[in-house]
């Protein structure tokens, strides 16, 4: 229910936004017309009865819902409504049954329901007039309903009255009628019992005059029989002055409790009142409260209803001063039984009373009649509370409520009458008064509830009557005064009877007292203040007694009043009453003292002196009173200075409670009178002789009670040392009081007044008859040493030998007050000071160093003691450092105030204030450095200071100079310390500034900020404005700083951040878009708002829709400026979230622009203060910081930070919520898997687009949006959480914890990171953000939360681990600095990762704190991050060490990728490992995660170590690594395969692996183990046929050694599920086929047989192909066979008829169907030959021709045709071509997936018979020898008549392309060392690109019989560096821009070395050349040169680009070729 409640009210809060969850809440009820007409109705359930409930108290809430604009609100509400009153009208039928609620239901609970829904039901037709009508039609009637039922459903019916008597809806005045005829019948069966009553009442009237002695009562006349019916003639004879007139007070209250009447007649009472039913007396009670509410609600009913209510009230009251007279034991009824009949009888009574009131109130009469009504009314409730008075039952709650109700009632009866009753009332009201004194169990702390009411209503009554008869209300007053002087002979009174005056006179006292100060009236007050004073000074009160002190109390309590007058007689007694008590210490009268005089100076006085400082008002009467009270300390603390002991203290101890309350609103630097300075003084110099102050050395010991005799013995000695360092000996009160009043003392020292140089004012605080005189030489000495001691040994007790004793305690309370002003509230100074400087205590205590002429001992002491002050600020500071909330505010509040003085405090004449203040404001900085950026501070320093500053007019250039130069190095300090820690807050800051001068247009101030800030800057790397690396050195922080600045910056590795123009810029833009705010409102309030003849479409859409448009039109117009606008962002806001979510392109200028102006009005609202619509203020916040997130670009997080930076240093109030929203919008990017928490595969970077040729795992679809600019927005988005955290981490634990949350969120699981390479520098900076977060564990704001920052550093460290299960990956940006970056972050990573020293660390976190039993079960159990461990701070220990190393690597290799050209080498290349570390480091990763052991080899593949110690671990653990097919290298290997290892056995249950690691499994070293080969196998197939198809070359050499015919098997089974994939397999199995392989015996056997085996196969692929698949085959064959077949025709043609005959050719040639295809690239569809286009070409013996055909895209376009040449060649193997060119496609997608700008074109070669093959043309591409035969000049000058003159775009653009080509083959080159590289295998195509074409020979073999002529790895002529190096010195940036590329190619490449040794591998027995001779699988490793590290390699690489630039061998090759075949060079 509570949660539907919670719902109820936020739905009535916004039911326009709710409406759906109000609709669903109405639907739980029961349905409408289930209850209404109904024979039986259904039984309700109790979740609708909770919806009932809910909905009636949304109806209560939320009364105008139906007139709401949303129409679907406005619906729900009215479906609500008519729920409610279906209910209602049905409640007879159904409700009263027991069948309609769910069975087993209590009835307590349908009771509650009936309560809670009728006061729902209530309160909502109270504030709805339509719905109070819609109710009061039938309510009458279901009220009659209830009232008349009877049998089973009469107790429901009862429950529902009780609920109505409560809570009762509005009725028709008929049915109110109806209603009260029917209660009225309940009354008249009672008749028998009130008879009964009547009789015993006449025979022995209770009350009777027999117990009194007066008069006989008033005789009854017969016209006034029907009046005494209802009223007691006894009561009214009382009333009439006979019962009274003859008594004194004590008379009355002697014979008030006497029992009257026989014994007869009390049991005839109690047998009468049993007879009555408590049912009865429960439904009485029930009618009488309901005819209350008929009379409240205003109903007019009949005259004649009013009188017999009337009647039946009267009757009730009649009788109930007989019923509370019978006593407990004469009730036959005990126990509970008892208890609750006497609870429901008084309960009716009260009805009755309330009734009885309200009757006659609503009634009029004439004169007479009316006066006797309301004279017997009176009568009746004066007995009747006479009669609660005197009951045994008085101290029950319900007879203390009657008695209120029946005084209430006197009141209302007096007061509505005017004055016409008030003597009547007065009379009998002082006896009544007089009674309720005289109780006894009304005396002491708490006199009861009927004392409180009698007081309360006297109070009433007397000031009603003052201004009505105000002789009556005197005499009223001194009659109960005049009661005090009354005396009685008590000795002749037994004991019980001595006690009962007393209590009546000290309540009476009481009673007196409260009347003074409640009616506030000095005529009073003199009527009973000379009483009292007189009973004090003259009468019974002179001696101590318990009277005495009832007295000090009273006359405390007047004087609290404020009346001058009395005021200062009651002053001037209570301070001499005090001062007498001091007289009689020592003496021998002290030792017989009674209780109640130590009383009275301990408790009496001191409180009634604490009372009157509290209640005081008049600031006149304050002043002389607190100086009066600080007169009386002095006069006390002299007089008790010469006593023995301890009577100082006990005596002046209890004044300072109230010297501490009259010193509250004191301001301590206000202008102050001498005279009431040196009481200060003298006050705290007692306070300290005397050892009040609490000790300002030690933590206070238990404070020992208070001492309440005054003969004690002291020591001085002991006293003044133990006041410094404690224990405390005294009242804490009293210690409590000294912490109160030093706020509020000012400085013990004025100029006017010198204290310190004037021995004699200090001695007149000595009395003469002390021992503590000046001339004690002991007592000074002492008083000395705890000086010393209270300055923290800053002075020596040697250098105060000059400071005379009294001196020294003089400095001592200095010190003292100092210490305990800074200790009680950090020292911030009491009242409305004004300015932050100014409220610093500070001033009081830099005040004693203006002192002129100091002695060098007391200069020393003072400056000790500001020292001891300051230490003690800080020590409060950082006692609440964890405080949250106005606790929080408060610490930051002191912080400033202190930090703002001491900033003023540096531009004093004073040398020697200027460098103390210079030394505390450095240490307040180092202590808290959150100062920095106080906008409080930073206001002070660059504003305030300035008009302190000295100006060339004065007449001192020495100081002026010196005041300057330490103004601008003070400032430019302060902000380059900001910048370094937070450089995006203090941009922020800087900004706001510059737009407040701006503001106040003050021109020099300008200039001179301007100048202080001018060299400021940020900038990438090492920074020369501070040493070490700080927050600003991390390329995050300082991308979002950029961001921050509001300047379109981009971050690059020269950076360099120029703050005070970006300042200046911004924070004009700022200034502009406020602007642009303020204009719109004034325009707005000046035209009186928009009358808009048509609203905006986009704004009236965000209001209302369809058929509301109208009203919402309305609405609008009535909307304030701020909605209106508020209403619009939001909109605009929102559609650019719905543009980001559909994958649009959100425009970057327009969205920077809606936010700014969206975050000036917010910041408008909030500065100004205006009234907002929280909702919608709440909702732009909420959009303010999640649009960047879901948008979730660079540019959009900028715009992000900006605003972000500007709100929380604008308005550092919406820090925390700002935060709280971004933590959220944070946690939902890792939700939904966004930017850095893209964990798919499909984000994870190179390794998604090498799957699964390269890499394992499936293929997928790549992202539309490039995952990178997620990363990039979360690099940002993190720099802006370091900034923020570096201004939190220690002054906002909120927003601590709020950063907390984010971290734990982040690292609550170390796989939900991307790994794509471009993240490796934003991980490392979010686990930068983690360490830095756990470091707060040291600080004491987290003590405790240690142990969960403990476990959080533990998961960032697995986090981090997790970041190298992976193997390392390279990625290139357009971002030139971004690798560089990345670099940095993890190298700044390590860096403070190494800086915290780990096992102290772990240890200090829970030993000494009650914690080593957290930390013993962290190590011995399971532990939540890293599981069971043997030994948790050793393992933490290798952990941390192994990450370091890994980070350090990871470091080092981003810098190579970053600064290729950076030959040196890096620090961890130079670090010499073991191999016991190296081996250590393996079980480490393995033990935390198998995939990082593994992954060492990939980082470390020479390391022989690793490799065997991973190896190890991988068989012994083969079980639990089945998950990582990259593990399967070390343990299936020929060695196992040939010893036939059982761990082959987990093949069957491995993951599968890349394609690559696959085939190697089928190389002969495997020889073609079972289980080997069936894991090949599953591995192929479970990836589509096409995807294998690359690799088909390689899987038909595998048929060599396929003895189980498992290949042979795959083979067929692929080529039955794809078409595609069969013809592919057809072709190479006809490209194998060849004669007789010359060699060795068995090596031919075994050819011979695969060459046998080729056919077969062919065969059996044909024969499985479906009739359709049969069909494309065939076409698909002869068609390529007859274009090949043209070569062999040609072939005996001369030269020049060869064209001719290939157009005749191929117009016998016909495209068969629409799904032919080209063999080299199968998604390309052939749809027609271009005839004309056959060109045969140049060979020795053959006829190559080049044929081009038109073709589509297989998934494109159909229409869209384009040209692809391909050639025919017949008597040239193309194998070798093949393989070349699987190679460099391999590389191609490996550059392409790190993002490398590498050009490569691996054409399509596909040998489709024995020395057959078809070769695809490289389109728009030209030979260096064409180029060559069209002009004489070289690359350089052809590209310049191609592309334009050197330096025009497009020039650069082609020579751009031509060094990406030339990088990217140059790679290619030095692996596969293509060689016979003349200028007709270089291409060239339309943009420059350079294609090498023709690989006949590679790897070992060359032209010329292997001469390997071409000594260069790569061919690099001289007209090729022309291009690539214009310089020619190999030092341009074109030349190092190639040497990059071939660098990070070359790099990237390796990273895929076996994959393309396997690739090459598999081809060793296929017989191509380039295997003819030496070692090339051997050789092609050693130029990946896998032993070197990454800089090893990348120099490498340099230096073969050095070695190949220019080669002379590669020229002479071009001039050999040129001479023998022409070809030009």
């Amino acid at each position: 229910m509570e949660a539907l409640t919670e719902l109820c009210d936020l739905i009535a809060a916004n039911p326009g936004q709710f409406a759906d969850k109000l609709a669903w809440i109405c639907s739980r009820c029961p349905p409408q017309g289930s209850l209404l007409g109904a024979r039986v109705p259904p039984r309700a359930s109790r979740s609708q009865l909770n919806a009932l409930l809910a909905i009636a108290r949304f109806l209560s809430r939320c009364p105008g819902a139906e007139a709401e604009s949303h129409s679907a609100a406005a619906s729900s509400a009215s479906t609500a409504r008519s729920i409610v009153i279906e209910f209602l009208r049905a409640a007879p039928s159904a409700a009263f049954r027991s069948s309609f609620w769910p069975q087993s239901c209590p009835i307590e609970s349908i009771s509650t329901f009936f309560t809670d829904f009728l006061r729902y039901i209530t309160a909502a037709a109270e504030v709805s007039p339509e719905f109070s009508s819609e109710i009061a039609k039938f309510f009458g009637g279901t009220l009659i309903a209830a009232a008349e039922a009877s049998g089973s459903d009469a107790v429901l019916s009862r429950l529902f009255l009780l609920a109505a008597s409560e809570n009762c809806p509005p009725i028709l005045t008929a049915d109110a009628e109806r209603l009260l005829e029917r209660l009225l019948d309940q009354f008249r069966g009672s008749t028998e019992i009130e008879d009964l009553l009547s009789t015993s009442s006449s025979e022995n009237s209770a009350w009777s005059s027999s117990a009194q002695s007066t008069p006989s009562k008033v005789k009854i006349k017969d016209e006034d029989k029907e009046i005494a019916e209802d009223g007691d003639s006894d009561a009214l004879s009382r009333v009439n002055g006979s019962a009274v007139s003859g008594r004194s007070s004590v008379d009355q209250l002697s014979g008030s409790n006497e029992i009257v009447g026989g014994g007869s007649a009390a049991r005839q009472h109690v047998m009468a009142f049993e007879e009555e039913q408590i049912e009865g007396l429960e439904k009485q009670e029930i009618a009488f409260k309901l005819f209350g509410h008929i009379l409240d609600r205003g109903v007019v009913v009949k005259t004649g209803y009013l009188e017999q209510v009337r009647k039946v009230a009267s009757r009730q009251l009649k009788f109930l001063p007989i019923f509370l007279k019978i006593r407990k034991n004469e009730w036959r009824e005990q126990g509970s039984q008892l208890k609750m009949r006497i609870n429901t009888k008084l309960s009716a009574c009260k009805a009755a009373t309330i009734v009885q009131i309200k009757s006659l109130l609503s009634l009029e009469y004439d004169g007479k009649t009316s006066k006797d009504l309301l004279r017997r009314t009176l009568a009746l409730l004066l007995d009747a509370a006479e009669a609660c008075v005197l009951s045994s039952w008085r101290k029950l709650k319900i007879c203390e409520e009657l008695f209120s109700s029946l005084l209430n009632g006197i009141t209302q009866i007096t007061v509505t009458r005017g004055g016409q009753l008030l003597r009547v009332l007065l009379i009998p009201l002082k006896p009544l008064v007089l009674t309720t004194c005289a109780q006894a169990d009304m005396w002491g702390s708490s006199r009861g509830a009927m004392f409180e009411t009698i007081t309360k209503i006297s109070c009433e009554i007397i000031e009603f009557g003052w201004s009505k008869d105000r002789a009556l209300v005197d005499t009223f007053i001194m009659g109960l005064a005049a009661c005090l002087r009354e005396r009685n002979d008590y000795e002749e009174q037994d004991r019980k009877e001595k006690q009962a005056v007393p209590v009546m006179q000290l309540n009476l006292i009481r009673l007196l007292a409260d009347l003074s100060v409640s009616v506030n009236k000095w005529e009073v007050v003199d009527m009973i203040l000379p009483l009292f004073i007189e009973s004090l000074e003259e009468g019974d009160a002179l001696a101590p007694s318990a009277l005495r002190l009832q007295l000090l109390d009273a006359v405390s309590r007047i004087a609290c009043l404020g009346f001058e007058k009395s005021y200062r007689e009651t002053v001037v007694l209570m301070t001499r009453s005090y001062l007498d008590k001091l007289k009689t210490v020592g003496s021998a009268e002290s030792k017989t003292l009674p209780p109640e005089a130590t009383a009275e100076r301990v408790e009496t006085l001191p409180e009634g002196f604490l009372l009157v400082a509290s209640r005081l008002r008049s600031s006149k009467l304050r002043s002389d009173y607190r100086y009066r009270l600080l007169s009386l300390c002095s006069d006390v603390g002299l007089a008790a200075e010469s006593k023995t002991g301890r009577s100082g203290a006990d005596f002046l101890g209890p004044l300072l409670p109230a010297v501490a309350e009259i010193c509250s609103d004191f301001i301590p630097t206000s202008e102050i009178e001498p005279s009431l300075l040196k009481l200060f003084r003298n006050l705290w110099f007692y306070i300290v002789l005397f050892g009040l102050a609490p000790p300002i050395q030690q933590s206070q010991t238990p404070v020992k009670p208070i001492s309440t005799t005054l003969n004690s013995s002291g020591s001085v000695s002991i006293v003044a040392l133990q006041a410094v360092t404690g224990p405390y000996m005294w009242n804490d009160r009293w210690s409590t009081a000294v912490k109160h009043i030093a706020p509020h003392t000012p400085s013990l020292v004025v100029s006017s007044v010198k204290w310190l140089e004037d021995e004699l004012e200090l001695n007149a605080l000595h009395n003469p008859d002390s021992r503590r005189g000046s001339g004690n030489e002991k007592v000074a000495s002492t008083q000395r040493a705890a000086l010393s001691t209270a300055l923290g040994g800053r002075v020596e007790v040697a250098g105060m030998s000059t400071i005379s004793g009294v001196k020294a305690t003089y400095l001592l309370a200095v010190a003292f007050l100092e210490i305990i002003r800074f200790r009680c509230n950090g020292g911030i100074l009491s009242g409305d000071t004004g300015s932050l400087t100014s409220r610093s205590a500070f001033n009081c205590v830099f005040e004693y160093l203006r002192t002129p002429n100091l002695m060098p001992a007391v200069c020393q002491c003072l400056t000790a003691i500001v020292h001891r002050a300051f230490e003690t600020a800080v020590s409060w500071l950082e006692n609440r450092i964890s405080e949250t909330g106005n606790e929080a505010d408060l610490r930051e509040s002191v912080l400033s105030s202190h930090a703002c003085f001491l900033i003023e405090s540096l531009f004093h004449r004073e040398e020697h204030i200027r460098d103390i203040s210079l030394i505390l404001l450095t240490q307040l900085k180092d202590k808290f450095p959150q100062v920095l950026w106080n906008s409080s501070c930073l206001d002070s320093l660059l504003f305030s200071v300035y008009t302190e500053l000295p100006s060339s007019s004065v007449n001192d250039p020495t100081w002026v100079a010196a005041a300057r130069s330490l103004y601008q190095k003070i400032v430019r300090e302060w902000i380059r310390g900001a910048l370094s820690y937070a450089p995006c807050t203090t941009q922020g800051l800087l900004q706001e500034k510059l737009c407040k001068l701006n503001a106040w247009q003050k021109t020099r101030q300008m200039a001179d900020v301007v100048s202080l800030l001018s060299d400021l800057h940020l900038s990438t790397g090492k920074n020369d404005c501070w040493t070490g690396i700080r927050t600003a050195n991390i390329p995050a922080v300082i991308a979002a700083a950029a961001a921050a600045s509001g300047a379109d910056l981009k971050v690059t590795d020269t950076f360099n951040l120029e703050v005070l123009p970006t300042a200046i810029s911004s924070a004009t833009l700022k200034c502009n878009y406020a602007g642009e705010i303020a204009g719109m409102r004034r325009l707005y309030n000046t035209i009186g708002g928009f009358q808009m003849g048509s609203s905006p479409a986009g704004i009236v859409h965000g209001v209302a829709t369809g058929g509301t448009r109208a009203h919402a039109q309305s609405h609008l117009e009535k909307e304030s400026f701020n909605e209106i606008l508020l209403i619009k962002f939001v909109q605009l806001l929102q559609q650019f979230v719905s543009i980001a979510e559909k994958g649009g392109q959100v425009d970057k200028t327009e969205f920077r622009e809606i936010c700014s102006q969206a975050t000036a009005l917010l910041l408008s609202n909030i500065v100004e203060d205006n009234k907002l619509n929280l909702e919608g203020f709440s909702q732009l916040l909420r959009l303010l910081c999640w649009c960047p997130a879901y948008i979730s670009t660079a540019d959009a997080m900028e715009t992000g930070i900006f605003i972000w930076t500007w709100l929380v240093t604008t308005a550092p109030q919406l820090g925390p919520l700002v935060l709280a929203e971004l933590v959220d919008a944070w946690l939902w990017t890792i939700d939904t898997k966004r930017g850095l928490f893209a964990s798919d595969v499909r984000y994870s970077g190179p390794t998604a687009k090498l799957r699964p040729h390269l890499i394992s795992g499936e293929p997928e679809a790549l992202p539309e949006k490039d995952p990178v600019e997620g990363i990039i927005a979360h690099r940002l988005w993190l720099g802006f959480f370091i900034d923020r955290f570096e201004v939190i981490r220690h002054d906002s634990v909120e927003q601590l914890l709020l950063l907390g949350r984010m971290l734990q969120g982040t690292m609550k699981s170390p796989f939900h990171f991307s790994h794509h390479p471009a993240a490796v520098g934003t991980f490392f900076t979010a686990m930068l953000l983690g360490l830095k977060f756990c470091s707060c564990q040291f600080q004491n704001n987290l003590q405790n939360f240690r142990l969960g920052l403990h476990l959080l550093e533990d998961r960032v460290y697995r986090a981090s681990l997790g970041w190298f299960s992976h193997g390392p990956e390279w990625y290139e940006t357009n971002d030139k600095s971004f690798s560089l970056s990345e670099a940095q972050s993890v190298s700044i990573f390590v860096s403070l990762m190494n800086e915290r020293s780990d096992v102290p660390q772990t240890e200090s976190t829970f030993k000494g704190r009650g914690r080593e039993n957290e930390l013993t079960e962290m190590m011995d159990q399971c532990h939540p991050v890293w599981g069971q461990m043997d030994n948790y701070i050793i393992g933490r220990g290798k952990r941390k060490h192994l990450l370091s190393m890994l980070c350090q690597h990871e470091a080092d290799r981003l810098e190579v990728w970053a600064r290729p050209l950076n030959s040196k080498d890096s620090s961890f290349s130079r670090t010499k490992i073991s191999s016991e570390k190296w081996t250590d480091y393996v079980r480490t990763a393995f033990s935390v995660d198998p995939r990082i052991a593994i992954s060492l080899t990939s980082r470390f593949p020479t390391v022989s170590a690793v490799i065997s110690e991973v190896t190890q671990l991988v068989q012994l653990h083969v079980l639990e690594i089945r998950t990582i097919p990259e593990a399967l290298p070390f343990f299936v290997t020929p060695k196992a395969v040939d010893e036939n290892s059982v761990l082959l056995q987990q093949l069957p249950h491995w993951a599968s692996c890349s394609i690559t690691l696959a085939l190697e499994f089928l190389t002969p070293p495997f020889k073609g183990h079972p289980r080997v080969m069936a894991y090949v196998l599953r591995v192929l197939e479970s990836y589509p046929p096409e995807r294998v198809t690359f690799f088909m070359p390689q899987l038909v050499q595998a048929l060599r050694y396929d003895e189980e015919k498992l290949v042979e098997g795959y083979l067929l089974g692929a080529a039955q599920r794809s078409n595609v994939f069969a013809h592919i397999l057809i072709w190479h199995l006809q490209g194998e086929t060849c004669g007789p392989e010359s060699g060795k015996d068995a090596v031919n056997a075994k050819s011979n047989a695969f060459q046998s085996l080729l056919p077969a196969i062919r065969q059996r692929i044909i024969d499985g192909f479906s009739p359709e698949g049969r069909d494309l085959f065939q076409r698909e064959f002869e068609f390529f066979d007859k274009v090949t077949s043209i070569s062999g025709v040609l072939f005996p043609l001369p030269k020049e008829e060869r064209r001719a005959a290939i157009r005749r050719e191929l117009e016998k040639v016909k495209v068969e169907g629409e799904d032919l295809y080209l063999p080299t690239a199968t998604n390309k569809i052939v749809k027609s030959i271009q005839s004309d286009s056959g060109i045969p070409l140049q060979s020795a013996a053959k006829v190559p021709i080049m044929i081009t055909f038109n073709v589509t895209d297989r998934d494109g376009d159909p229409n869209d045709i384009k040209p692809q040449a391909c050639i025919f060649k017949v008597g040239d193997d193309c194998r070798q071509d093949v393989l070349a060119l699987q190679v460099i496609s391999l590389l191609r997608d490996i550059f392409e997936a790190v993002g490398l700008n590498l050009y490569l074109f691996p054409y399509g070669v596909l040998p489709t018979g024995p020395e057959r093959g078809i070769i695809e043309v490289v389109p728009n591409t030209r030979s260096r020898n064409q180029m060559g035969e069209l002009t004489d000049g070289g690359l350089y000058e052809i590209f310049q008549q191609d592309y334009g003159p050197v330096g025009t775009s497009s020039f650069e653009a082609a020579r751009e392309m031509f060094i990406i080509s030339s990088a990217g083959y140059a790679v290619a080159s030095l692996l596969l060392q293509p060689k016979d590289r003349h200028n007709g295998n270089l291409l060239f195509d339309n943009m420059g690109r350079l294609v090498h074409i023709d690989f006949g020979f590679i790897l070992e073999t060359s032209p010329g019989g292997n001469m390997r002529f071409e000594s260069a790895q790569f061919k690099l002529s001289h007209e090729m560096t022309q291009l690539l190096d214009p310089s020619g010195s190999m030092k341009s940036e074109t030349w190092n821009k190639f040497v990059s590329l071939c660098v990070k190619g070359y790099l990237a490449a390796r990273r895929h070395m076996h994959a393309i040794l396997t690739t090459v591998l598999l081809m060793v027995d296929s017989g191509l050349p380039c295997f003819s001779r030496g070692d090339p699988i051997a050789n092609l490793r050693k130029r990946f040169h896998p032993e070197m590290s990454d800089r090893e390699a990348a120099n490498y690489m340099i230096r073969t680009c050095g070695d190949a630039y220019n080669k002379w061998t590669t020229a002479g090759y071009d001039l050999i070729q040129y001479l023998q075949q022409g070809i030009e060079k």
